[in-house]
């Protein structure tokens, strides 16, 4: 059965790259330090030693839009084409031609099927940056093949947070019934507090910290409960108009199952908190010690972080 090596759940954001290969004079005030969280998060996944990544995201409205918006979809190709034309010109993000594996798409589809969710397919998707800027963060040789899972984060009606973490549940069943000893690394992205458009955008930070720091102890305490409590559609409206992003953050929760982090890294940007996070389902020593040697370089803490202490480890 294949081994399911690290979960990774982080923010996505466009403007890293760009940022972070900028001149000096043009960099931003938080760019050399944003830098060294990201290569030191990348450590994480690479002493995983994964050979396939299953990589969930949202297409932001490239593909589809209000008149056919798949509410779960998986792709089933050979190779996958990115980016799309715009994020090239605001973003800077190069293109990239992605391998795939069909083989392990059908399983998952199947399997998921089986398990109750009505999974739509592409054999034409492009990938859009949901996918690409981990490819760049956390794997930028893009030297894995990949199963894109997609999401509805953006046209109402929504699954509810509920239902994305039992998503989770489902998609870590079906790694784990993988016939192959090949090592699975799952990656993620979504938003914490974010508002696009809306009075709150590029503010001196996300649009509600509260909610950043209450999600990222959730999260990395794997409290599963007071999320579901906690975290509805009203809510994270509230918080952000784009905030919904955060159910495929608890998505990832549900693959790595309600437990503690093993590394759990944030950075407070102009208009948003970004957040890194890796569980190691079968942590090993080895593991271990990739993950201090990463929290050591970056000031990540290598358990829970609790928002009583805003943001600083337990």
């Amino acid at each position: 059965m294949a081994e399911l090596s690290a979960v990774l759940a982080s923010t996505h954001h466009p403007f890293y790259l760009k940022a972070t290969t900028a001149p000096a004079e043009e960099r931003l005030p938080q760019a050399d330090e944003w830098q060294r969280k990201v290569e030191a998060y990348r450590e994480t996944l690479t002493a995983a030693e994964p050979d396939l990544l299953v990589m969930v995201g949202a297409d932001h409205f490239h593909q589809f839009f209000l008149d056919n918006y798949p509410t779960f979809l998986i792709g089933k190709q050979e190779k996958y084409d990115a980016t799309f034309y715009n994020e090239e010109r605001e973003f800077g993000l190069p293109k990239y031609l992605l391998d795939g594996d069909v083989g392990f798409s059908d399983f998952m589809h199947q399997g998921l099927m089986d398990r109750g969710f009505d999974f739509s397919f592409s054999h034409e998707l492009k990938i859009d940056h949901s996918i690409i800027c981990p490819i760049i963060t956390v794997r930028p040789d893009g030297d894995l093949p990949v199963v894109p899972i997609y999401t509805n984060i953006f046209a109402p009606p929504l699954p509810s947070p509920r239902r994305f973490y039992e998503l989770g549940r489902a998609i870590r069943k079906v790694i784990d019934d993988y016939p192959t000893k090949k090592k699975v690394a799952a990656i993620g992205t979504g938003h914490l507090s974010l508002e696009l458009g809306g009075p709150r955008m590029f503010g001196d930070h996300g649009p509600d910290p509260e909610f950043d720091h209450n999600a990222i102890e959730w999260l990395s305490t794997g409290n599963i409960d007071a999320i579901l409590e906690s975290v509805t559609h009203e809510t994270m409206a509230a918080a952000g108009n784009a905030t919904h992003g955060f159910m495929d953050l608890i998505l990832m929760m549900g693959i790595a199952g309600a437990e503690p982090a093993d590394y759990v890294d944030e950075l407070d940007l102009f208009h948003t908190r970004e957040m890194y996070m890796t569980w190691y389902p079968n942590k090993t020593e080895q593991l271990s010690e990739a993950a201090s040697r990463a929290a050591l370089r970056s000031g990540a803490s290598t358990g829970p972080v609790y928002a009583s202490t805003a943001g600083a480890p337990a």
